[in-house]
């Protein structure tokens, strides 16, 4: 069955920077655009970075050039790399489909960021 397990979150400070990775198995990874979201407390679920087949990103203005996105078909696994972290970025962070979350949702990955 589908599954996509997130990894990688934990508590930094402002400033600092985390890697996160999400694994997929249960369908073909390789032919899906993929996409990180997040969901602060009280808020809705946005989608802060989306990787093609071919590789092409695109982010919104929150958070580019700080994240990164990145993926290895190989391994089935795709990466957020969180460079510069601000308090505001403190949520749960999940990967899902990047055009539309049309996948089960994991877990997600806990990210706080505080001093």
């Amino acid at each position: 069955q589908v599954q996509l397990v997130e990894s990688g979150g934990g508590l930094v400070q402002p400033g600092g920077s985390l890697r996160l990775s999400c694994t997929a198995s249960g369908f073909t990874f390789s032919s899906y655009t993929m996409g990180w979201y997040r969901q602060a407390p009280g808020k809705q679920r946005e989608l802060v970075a989306r990787i093609t087949t071919s590789g092409s990103t695109s982010y919104p203005e929150s958070v580019k050039g700080r994240f990164t996105i990145s993926r290895d078909n190989a391994k089935k696994t795709m990466y957020l790399q969180m460079n510069s972290l601000k308090p505001e970025d403190t949520a749960v962070y999940y990967c899902n489909g990047g055009n539309a979350p049309d996948l089960p949702w994991g877990q997600g990955t806990q990210v706080a960021v505080s001093s």
